[in-house]
């Protein structure tokens, strides 16, 4: 399952600088929010597509459950956006990684 794949992945450092500690053990914190953009399909044309983004009485229970089952892996409180809101959020990358998870391919 992808949200315990993402509670078990050790993205950082230890006290040598290998990314070898998970979340929990780095104290790290969590935020999730939707996104549905990610769903865009620029296969055809100039203008992003959002067809195969789910319908919001598919994706807000998908959401939600989400939620509810990251913070129970994690063992605590997640911080949370607010599905179809519009929010910004700022992010400092911290290194040259970028990690995509995609539960259909399993790479």
């Amino acid at each position: 399952m992808a949200l315990r794949k993402i509670i078990r992945m050790r993205l950082f450092p230890d006290a040598e600088g290998v990314m070898n500690l998970d979340i929990a053990q780095a104290q790290g914190d969590l935020l999730v929010v939707s996104q549905f953009t990610l769903h865009a399909s620029t296969a055809k044309g100039n203008r992003p597509s959002y067809i195969r983004a789910a319908r919001p009485e598919e994706a807000v229970p998908l959401y939600e459950r989400a939620k509810q089952r990251l913070g129970e892996l994690l063992g605590r409180a997640i911080q949370c956006g607010v599905f179809g809101a519009m929010m910004e959020v700022g992010l400092v990358n911290d290194g040259p990684v970028t990690i995509i998870i995609d539960s259909r391919l399993r790479e």
